[in-house]
Protein backbone atom coordinates (compact mmCIF):
# COMPACT_ATOMS: atom_id res chain seq x y z
CA UNK A 1 0.00 0.00 0.00
CA UNK A 2 1.19 3.52 -0.83
CA UNK A 3 0.42 6.19 1.74
CA UNK A 4 0.62 9.93 1.17
CA UNK A 5 0.86 12.25 4.17
CA UNK A 6 0.18 15.90 3.27
CA UNK A 7 0.37 19.24 5.09
CA UNK A 8 2.46 17.89 7.96
CA UNK A 9 4.85 19.91 10.09
CA UNK A 10 7.84 17.62 9.72
CA UNK A 11 10.16 17.55 12.74
CA UNK A 12 13.49 16.23 11.54
CA UNK A 13 17.21 17.00 11.78
CA UNK A 14 16.92 20.23 13.74
CA UNK A 15 14.17 21.68 11.56
CA UNK A 16 10.40 21.97 11.52
CA UNK A 17 8.97 22.53 8.05
CA UNK A 18 5.80 21.88 6.09
CA UNK A 19 6.35 18.87 3.84
CA UNK A 20 4.51 15.94 2.28
CA UNK A 21 5.76 12.36 2.61
CA UNK A 22 5.13 9.28 0.46
CA UNK A 23 5.40 5.82 2.03
CA UNK A 24 5.75 2.75 -0.21
CA UNK A 25 6.82 -0.85 0.48
CA UNK A 26 7.60 -0.04 4.10
CA UNK A 27 9.99 2.80 3.28
CA UNK A 28 9.91 6.56 2.80
CA UNK A 29 9.82 6.93 -0.98
CA UNK A 30 9.68 10.70 -1.32
CA UNK A 31 9.74 13.86 0.80
CA UNK A 32 8.89 17.26 -0.64
CA UNK A 33 6.48 20.12 -1.06
CA UNK A 34 3.25 19.93 -3.05
CA UNK A 35 3.13 16.15 -3.46
CA UNK A 36 -0.65 16.10 -3.03
CA UNK A 37 -1.17 14.95 -6.62
CA UNK A 38 0.81 11.74 -6.02
CA UNK A 39 -1.30 8.66 -6.68
CA UNK A 40 -1.68 6.79 -3.39
CA UNK A 41 -3.87 4.12 -1.86
CA UNK A 42 -4.33 6.18 1.27
CA UNK A 43 -4.06 9.92 1.86
CA UNK A 44 -3.72 11.40 5.36
CA UNK A 45 -4.25 15.13 5.72
CA UNK A 46 -1.94 16.04 8.60
CA UNK A 47 -2.89 19.70 8.78
CA UNK A 48 -2.20 20.96 12.30
CA UNK A 49 -0.15 17.87 13.18
CA UNK A 50 3.56 17.24 13.65
CA UNK A 51 5.16 14.36 11.76
CA UNK A 52 8.06 12.98 13.79
CA UNK A 53 10.40 10.00 13.47
CA UNK A 54 9.19 7.16 15.68
CA UNK A 55 10.72 7.02 19.14
CA UNK A 56 13.45 4.40 19.62
CA UNK A 57 13.54 3.32 23.27
CA UNK A 58 16.93 1.82 24.07
CA UNK A 59 15.95 0.41 27.47
CA UNK A 60 12.79 -1.53 28.29
CA UNK A 61 11.91 -4.59 30.37
CA UNK A 62 9.00 -6.42 28.74
CA UNK A 63 9.21 -9.41 31.16
CA UNK A 64 8.95 -12.24 28.64
CA UNK A 65 9.81 -15.05 29.17
CA UNK A 66 9.17 -16.05 32.76
CA UNK A 67 7.50 -12.97 34.25
CA UNK A 68 4.47 -12.73 32.01
CA UNK A 69 2.06 -12.17 34.89
CA UNK A 70 3.48 -8.62 34.84
CA UNK A 71 3.88 -8.03 31.09
CA UNK A 72 4.75 -9.64 27.78
CA UNK A 73 6.22 -8.51 24.48
CA UNK A 74 2.79 -8.21 22.82
CA UNK A 75 1.12 -6.09 25.51
CA UNK A 76 4.08 -3.80 26.09
CA UNK A 77 4.76 -3.31 22.37
CA UNK A 78 1.11 -2.30 22.02
CA UNK A 79 1.58 0.26 24.79
CA UNK A 80 4.73 1.40 23.02
CA UNK A 81 3.16 2.05 19.63
CA UNK A 82 0.19 3.74 21.31
CA UNK A 83 2.71 6.22 22.70
CA UNK A 84 4.74 6.73 19.53
CA UNK A 85 7.54 4.24 20.27
CA UNK A 86 8.18 2.35 17.03
CA UNK A 87 11.33 0.43 18.07
CA UNK A 88 12.61 -0.92 21.38
CA UNK A 89 15.68 -2.64 22.84
CA UNK A 90 14.80 -5.05 25.62
CA UNK A 91 16.86 -6.13 28.60
CA UNK A 92 18.07 -9.64 29.54
CA UNK A 93 16.86 -9.94 33.16
CA UNK A 94 13.94 -12.15 32.22
CA UNK A 95 13.48 -15.71 33.56
CA UNK A 96 15.62 -17.47 32.58
CA UNK A 97 18.18 -14.68 32.25
CA UNK A 98 19.29 -14.16 28.66
CA UNK A 99 22.79 -15.53 29.16
CA UNK A 100 23.15 -17.84 26.15
CA UNK A 101 22.85 -17.22 22.43
CA UNK A 102 20.07 -19.81 22.27
CA UNK A 103 17.99 -18.04 24.91
CA UNK A 104 18.63 -14.76 23.10
CA UNK A 105 17.31 -16.19 19.83
CA UNK A 106 14.25 -17.53 21.68
CA UNK A 107 13.37 -13.94 22.55
CA UNK A 108 13.85 -12.84 18.96
CA UNK A 109 11.39 -15.51 17.91
CA UNK A 110 8.82 -14.22 20.41
CA UNK A 111 9.38 -10.72 19.04
CA UNK A 112 8.88 -11.88 15.46
CA UNK A 113 5.61 -13.60 16.38
CA UNK A 114 4.05 -11.02 18.69
CA UNK A 115 5.69 -7.56 18.70
CA UNK A 116 3.79 -4.67 17.12
CA UNK A 117 6.95 -2.55 17.24
CA UNK A 118 10.41 -3.15 15.81
CA UNK A 119 12.62 -4.94 18.30
CA UNK A 120 16.08 -5.86 19.47
CA UNK A 121 17.29 -7.67 22.59
CA UNK A 122 20.44 -7.20 24.64
CA UNK A 123 22.71 -10.14 25.35
CA UNK A 124 23.21 -10.49 29.09
CA UNK A 125 26.54 -10.83 30.87
CA UNK A 126 27.25 -12.62 34.14
CA UNK A 127 30.33 -13.60 36.09
CA UNK A 128 30.54 -16.90 34.22
CA UNK A 129 29.23 -16.60 30.62
CA UNK A 130 32.14 -14.81 28.95
CA UNK A 131 32.36 -17.26 26.03
CA UNK A 132 28.65 -16.87 25.26
CA UNK A 133 28.95 -13.08 25.26
CA UNK A 134 31.81 -13.27 22.79
CA UNK A 135 29.56 -15.16 20.33
CA UNK A 136 27.28 -12.10 19.98
CA UNK A 137 26.81 -10.91 16.38
CA UNK A 138 27.16 -7.09 16.42
CA UNK A 139 25.14 -6.71 13.20
CA UNK A 140 22.14 -8.54 14.68
CA UNK A 141 22.14 -7.59 18.39
CA UNK A 142 21.87 -4.10 19.89
CA UNK A 143 24.46 -4.60 22.63
CA UNK A 144 25.71 -6.36 25.74
CA UNK A 145 24.09 -5.51 29.07
CA UNK A 146 26.14 -5.53 32.27
CA UNK A 147 24.43 -5.02 35.62
CA UNK A 148 27.03 -3.36 37.84
CA UNK A 149 24.36 -3.37 40.52
CA UNK A 150 21.78 -5.89 41.74
CA UNK A 151 19.37 -7.49 39.29
CA UNK A 152 17.14 -10.51 38.73
CA UNK A 153 18.89 -13.88 39.02
CA UNK A 154 22.54 -14.38 38.14
CA UNK A 155 23.18 -11.05 36.45
CA UNK A 156 25.27 -9.03 38.87
CA UNK A 157 28.75 -8.78 37.35
CA UNK A 158 31.12 -7.92 40.20
CA UNK A 159 34.19 -10.08 39.53
CA UNK A 160 36.99 -7.64 38.59
CA UNK A 161 38.73 -10.09 36.25
CA UNK A 162 35.47 -10.72 34.36
CA UNK A 163 34.77 -7.01 33.97
CA UNK A 164 38.29 -6.46 32.64
CA UNK A 165 37.86 -9.22 30.04
CA UNK A 166 34.42 -8.02 28.97
CA UNK A 167 35.50 -4.42 28.54
CA UNK A 168 38.71 -5.45 26.76
CA UNK A 169 37.04 -7.78 24.24
CA UNK A 170 33.33 -6.91 23.87
CA UNK A 171 32.23 -7.44 20.24
CA UNK A 172 29.84 -4.45 20.37
CA UNK A 173 28.66 -1.65 22.63
CA UNK A 174 28.33 -2.36 26.36
CA UNK A 175 25.36 -0.86 28.23
CA UNK A 176 25.63 -0.69 32.02
CA UNK A 177 23.38 -0.30 35.02
CA UNK A 178 25.66 1.55 37.43
CA UNK A 179 25.04 1.41 41.18
CA UNK A 180 27.74 0.30 43.60
CA UNK A 181 26.38 -2.84 45.25
CA UNK A 182 28.42 -2.68 48.50
CA UNK A 183 27.30 0.92 49.06
CA UNK A 184 23.64 0.04 48.49
CA UNK A 185 23.79 -3.01 50.78
CA UNK A 186 25.51 -1.08 53.56
CA UNK A 187 23.00 1.73 53.43
CA UNK A 188 20.08 -0.69 53.33
CA UNK A 189 21.35 -2.45 56.46
CA UNK A 190 21.87 0.90 58.18
CA UNK A 191 18.35 2.18 57.45
CA UNK A 192 16.70 -1.14 58.33
CA UNK A 193 18.39 -0.97 61.70
CA UNK A 194 17.49 2.69 62.15
CA UNK A 195 13.86 2.72 61.01
CA UNK A 196 12.57 -0.87 60.85
CA UNK A 197 9.19 -0.77 59.12
CA UNK A 198 8.51 2.88 59.93
CA UNK A 199 10.46 4.25 56.97
CA UNK A 200 10.59 7.90 55.84
CA UNK A 201 8.81 8.74 52.61
CA UNK A 202 12.03 9.26 50.62
CA UNK A 203 14.00 6.30 51.96
CA UNK A 204 14.62 4.84 48.51
CA UNK A 205 16.58 7.93 47.49
CA UNK A 206 18.53 7.71 50.76
CA UNK A 207 19.50 4.06 50.24
CA UNK A 208 20.30 4.20 46.54
CA UNK A 209 22.05 7.51 46.86
CA UNK A 210 24.34 9.72 44.83
CA UNK A 211 27.47 8.02 46.15
CA UNK A 212 26.38 4.58 44.91
CA UNK A 213 25.67 5.90 41.42
CA UNK A 214 28.77 8.05 41.06
CA UNK A 215 31.16 5.39 42.35
CA UNK A 216 29.86 2.77 39.90
CA UNK A 217 29.58 5.12 36.89
CA UNK A 218 33.12 6.36 37.52
CA UNK A 219 34.42 2.79 37.64
CA UNK A 220 32.62 1.81 34.42
CA UNK A 221 33.89 4.92 32.67
CA UNK A 222 37.46 4.21 33.78
CA UNK A 223 37.24 0.67 32.37
CA UNK A 224 35.98 2.01 29.06
CA UNK A 225 38.81 4.51 28.75
CA UNK A 226 41.37 1.92 29.81
CA UNK A 227 40.31 -0.57 27.13
CA UNK A 228 38.92 1.77 24.46
CA UNK A 229 35.46 0.25 24.87
CA UNK A 230 32.24 1.78 23.55
CA UNK A 231 30.26 2.20 26.74
CA UNK A 232 26.71 3.47 27.20
CA UNK A 233 25.73 4.25 30.79
CA UNK A 234 22.00 3.88 31.32
CA UNK A 235 19.49 5.92 33.35
CA UNK A 236 21.66 8.68 34.82
CA UNK A 237 19.87 9.80 38.00
CA UNK A 238 22.22 12.35 39.56
CA UNK A 239 23.76 15.67 38.69
CA UNK A 240 26.93 14.33 40.33
CA UNK A 241 27.52 11.97 37.40
CA UNK A 242 27.14 14.33 34.47
CA UNK A 243 30.73 15.62 34.74
CA UNK A 244 31.86 12.12 33.68
CA UNK A 245 30.56 12.77 30.17
CA UNK A 246 32.04 15.08 27.58
CA UNK A 247 30.00 17.46 25.48
CA UNK A 248 29.33 15.90 22.09
CA UNK A 249 27.44 16.30 18.85
CA UNK A 250 26.20 14.16 15.98
CA UNK A 251 27.71 14.09 12.50
CA UNK A 252 27.39 11.60 9.65
CA UNK A 253 25.57 9.10 11.82
CA UNK A 254 28.10 9.18 14.67
CA UNK A 255 28.25 10.61 18.18
CA UNK A 256 31.36 12.78 18.24
CA UNK A 257 33.32 14.91 20.68
CA UNK A 258 33.90 18.59 19.97
CA UNK A 259 37.27 17.71 18.40
CA UNK A 260 35.62 15.31 15.95
CA UNK A 261 36.80 12.12 17.62
CA UNK A 262 34.23 9.37 18.38
CA UNK A 263 32.64 9.68 21.79
CA UNK A 264 33.76 6.64 23.76
CA UNK A 265 31.33 6.92 26.71
CA UNK A 266 27.74 7.95 26.08
CA UNK A 267 24.83 8.32 28.49
CA UNK A 268 21.08 8.00 28.74
CA UNK A 269 18.48 9.92 30.74
CA UNK A 270 15.05 8.47 31.47
CA UNK A 271 11.77 10.32 31.46
CA UNK A 272 10.94 9.56 35.09
CA UNK A 273 14.19 11.16 36.26
CA UNK A 274 13.23 14.25 34.26
CA UNK A 275 9.59 14.36 35.47
CA UNK A 276 9.52 13.17 39.09
CA UNK A 277 11.70 14.00 42.10
CA UNK A 278 12.01 12.76 45.68
CA UNK A 279 9.12 14.94 46.88
CA UNK A 280 6.79 12.83 44.73
CA UNK A 281 7.34 9.83 47.04
CA UNK A 282 4.93 11.54 49.45
CA UNK A 283 2.16 11.13 46.88
CA UNK A 284 3.18 8.06 44.90
CA UNK A 285 5.30 5.96 47.26
CA UNK A 286 6.31 2.60 45.81
CA UNK A 287 4.73 3.47 42.46
CA UNK A 288 7.88 5.44 41.63
CA UNK A 289 10.30 3.11 43.40
CA UNK A 290 12.92 2.26 40.78
CA UNK A 291 16.63 1.57 40.43
CA UNK A 292 18.49 3.88 40.29
CA UNK A 293 16.25 5.89 42.55
CA UNK A 294 14.45 9.11 41.75
CA UNK A 295 16.33 11.68 43.84
CA UNK A 296 16.16 15.26 45.14
CA UNK A 297 14.72 17.99 42.87
CA UNK A 298 18.05 19.59 41.93
CA UNK A 299 19.15 16.38 40.20
CA UNK A 300 16.20 16.59 37.80
CA UNK A 301 17.31 20.03 36.65
CA UNK A 302 20.96 18.98 36.32
CA UNK A 303 20.04 15.95 34.20
CA UNK A 304 17.91 18.07 31.86
CA UNK A 305 20.75 20.56 31.47
CA UNK A 306 23.11 17.69 30.62
CA UNK A 307 20.63 16.56 27.96
CA UNK A 308 20.57 20.06 26.48
CA UNK A 309 24.36 20.46 26.40
CA UNK A 310 24.84 16.97 24.89
CA UNK A 311 26.65 15.42 27.82
CA UNK A 312 23.68 13.04 27.93
CA UNK A 313 22.97 11.70 24.47
CA UNK A 314 19.58 9.96 24.50
CA UNK A 315 16.27 9.83 26.36
CA UNK A 316 14.56 6.51 27.13
CA UNK A 317 12.21 4.94 29.68
CA UNK A 318 13.61 1.90 31.53
CA UNK A 319 9.96 0.73 31.32
CA UNK A 320 9.72 -1.98 33.99
CA UNK A 321 6.18 -2.98 34.98
CA UNK A 322 5.07 -4.81 38.12
CA UNK A 323 1.56 -5.70 39.21
CA UNK A 324 -0.52 -3.41 41.39
CA UNK A 325 -0.45 -6.07 44.11
CA UNK A 326 3.35 -6.26 44.07
CA UNK A 327 3.67 -2.49 44.31
CA UNK A 328 1.16 -2.36 47.19
CA UNK A 329 3.51 -4.28 49.50
CA UNK A 330 5.54 -2.58 52.22
CA UNK A 331 8.57 -0.67 51.00
CA UNK A 332 11.06 -3.42 51.90
CA UNK A 333 9.13 -6.01 49.84
CA UNK A 334 7.86 -3.93 46.91
CA UNK A 335 9.87 -4.41 43.69
CA UNK A 336 11.56 -1.57 41.82
CA UNK A 337 10.38 -0.43 38.39
CA UNK A 338 7.48 1.39 36.80
CA UNK A 339 5.56 1.32 33.49
CA UNK A 340 6.42 4.30 31.28
CA UNK A 341 6.60 3.39 27.60
CA UNK A 342 3.08 4.51 26.66
CA UNK A 343 3.62 8.10 27.78
CA UNK A 344 7.32 8.73 27.22
CA UNK A 345 6.77 11.08 24.27
CA UNK A 346 3.88 12.82 26.06
CA UNK A 347 6.24 13.61 28.94
CA UNK A 348 8.86 15.13 26.68
CA UNK A 349 6.30 17.12 24.70
CA UNK A 350 4.97 18.48 27.98
CA UNK A 351 8.47 19.64 28.87
CA UNK A 352 8.67 21.17 25.39
CA UNK A 353 5.38 22.99 25.94
CA UNK A 354 6.85 24.40 29.17
CA UNK A 355 9.79 25.79 27.20
CA UNK A 356 12.38 23.43 28.70
CA UNK A 357 13.33 21.68 25.44
CA UNK A 358 12.39 22.28 21.81
CA UNK A 359 10.41 19.74 19.82
CA UNK A 360 13.27 19.21 17.36
CA UNK A 361 15.58 18.39 20.30
CA UNK A 362 12.99 15.87 21.48
CA UNK A 363 13.22 14.15 18.09
CA UNK A 364 17.01 14.30 18.27
CA UNK A 365 17.28 12.73 21.72
CA UNK A 366 14.55 10.10 21.27
CA UNK A 367 15.15 9.10 17.64
CA UNK A 368 18.16 10.50 15.74
CA UNK A 369 20.78 10.10 18.47
CA UNK A 370 19.60 6.61 19.43
CA UNK A 371 19.92 5.46 15.83
CA UNK A 372 23.39 7.00 15.58
CA UNK A 373 24.61 5.71 18.93
CA UNK A 374 23.64 2.10 18.18
CA UNK A 375 24.35 2.29 14.42
CA UNK A 376 20.79 1.22 13.59
CA UNK A 377 20.31 0.53 9.91
CA UNK A 378 18.06 3.13 8.18
CA UNK A 379 15.89 4.17 11.09
CA UNK A 380 15.55 7.16 13.41
CA UNK A 381 15.25 9.84 10.71
CA UNK A 382 12.72 11.05 8.14
CA UNK A 383 14.84 10.43 5.04
CA UNK A 384 14.12 9.01 1.61
CA UNK A 385 15.04 5.32 1.51
CA UNK A 386 14.74 4.89 5.27
CA UNK A 387 12.17 2.64 6.93
CA UNK A 388 8.93 4.52 7.52
CA UNK A 389 8.87 4.57 11.32
CA UNK A 390 6.73 7.67 11.71
CA UNK A 391 4.27 9.22 14.12
CA UNK A 392 1.74 12.01 13.85
CA UNK A 393 1.26 14.12 16.95
CA UNK A 394 -1.48 16.61 17.80
CA UNK A 395 -0.24 19.18 20.31
CA UNK A 396 -3.65 20.87 20.36
CA UNK A 397 -5.30 17.75 21.79
CA UNK A 398 -4.91 16.15 25.21
CA UNK A 399 -4.21 12.71 26.64
CA UNK A 400 -5.85 11.96 29.97
CA UNK A 401 -4.10 9.07 31.71
CA UNK A 402 -6.47 6.68 33.45
CA UNK A 403 -6.60 2.94 34.06
CA UNK A 404 -9.16 2.43 31.29
CA UNK A 405 -6.76 3.56 28.55
CA UNK A 406 -3.53 1.92 29.74
CA UNK A 407 -2.28 -0.86 27.45
CA UNK A 408 0.52 -2.25 29.62
CA UNK A 409 -0.54 -5.58 31.09
CA UNK A 410 0.01 -4.35 34.67
CA UNK A 411 -2.91 -1.95 34.17
CA UNK A 412 -1.58 1.09 36.02
CA UNK A 413 0.66 4.09 35.48
CA UNK A 414 2.45 6.58 37.74
CA UNK A 415 0.95 9.27 35.49
CA UNK A 416 -2.67 8.39 36.33
CA UNK A 417 -4.68 11.59 36.72
CA UNK A 418 -2.26 13.56 34.54
CA UNK A 419 -3.50 15.44 31.49
CA UNK A 420 -0.81 15.74 28.83
CA UNK A 421 -1.25 18.43 26.19
CA UNK A 422 -0.46 16.12 23.26
CA UNK A 423 -1.88 13.05 21.56
CA UNK A 424 -0.20 10.52 19.29
CA UNK A 425 -2.78 10.09 16.53
CA UNK A 426 -0.98 7.78 14.07
CA UNK A 427 1.90 5.31 14.42
CA UNK A 428 3.64 3.76 11.41
CA UNK A 429 5.99 0.84 12.07
CA UNK A 430 8.12 -0.09 9.04
CA UNK A 431 5.48 1.55 6.85
CA UNK A 432 2.50 -0.23 8.42
CA UNK A 433 -0.12 1.99 10.07
CA UNK A 434 -0.42 0.03 13.29
CA UNK A 435 -2.28 2.65 15.35
CA UNK A 436 -4.74 5.34 14.26
CA UNK A 437 -6.62 7.33 16.89
CA UNK A 438 -6.57 4.46 19.35
CA UNK A 439 -7.53 1.75 16.84
CA UNK A 440 -4.93 -0.93 16.09
CA UNK A 441 -4.19 -2.96 12.98
CA UNK A 442 -2.23 -5.93 14.34
CA UNK A 443 -2.06 -7.89 11.07
CA UNK A 444 1.59 -6.93 10.48
CA UNK A 445 4.28 -7.35 13.12
CA UNK A 446 7.37 -5.22 13.70
CA UNK A 447 10.79 -6.08 12.29
CA UNK A 448 14.09 -7.07 13.84
CA UNK A 449 16.46 -4.14 14.03
CA UNK A 450 19.72 -4.46 12.10
CA UNK A 451 22.96 -2.65 12.89
CA UNK A 452 25.54 -1.19 10.51
CA UNK A 453 28.73 -2.14 12.38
Amino acid sequence: MTTLIVNAQVVNENQVQYLDVVIENGHIKKIGKDLQHTVADRVIDAKGLYLMPGVIDDQVHFREPGLTHKANIYTESKAAVAGGVTSFMEMPNTVPNTLTQELLEDKYQIGANTSLANYSFFMGASNDNYDEVMRTDPTQVCGIKIFMGSSTGNMLVDAPEVLEKLFANAPCIIATHCEDEPTVKARMAYFKEKYGDDVPYDIHALIRNEEACLKSSTFASSLAHKHGTRLHILHISTGDEVHLFEVGNRSNGKILLANGQPKLVTAEACVHHLWFDAEDYRRLGNDIKCNPAIKAPHHKEAILQAVLDNRIDVIATDHAPHTIEEKAQHYWQAPSGLPLVQHTLNVMLELSRAGKITIDRVAEKMSHAVADLFNIDRRGYIREGYWADLILVDTNATTQVEKANIYSKCGWSPFEGTEFHSRITHTFVSGHLVQENGKFDETVKGKRLKFSR
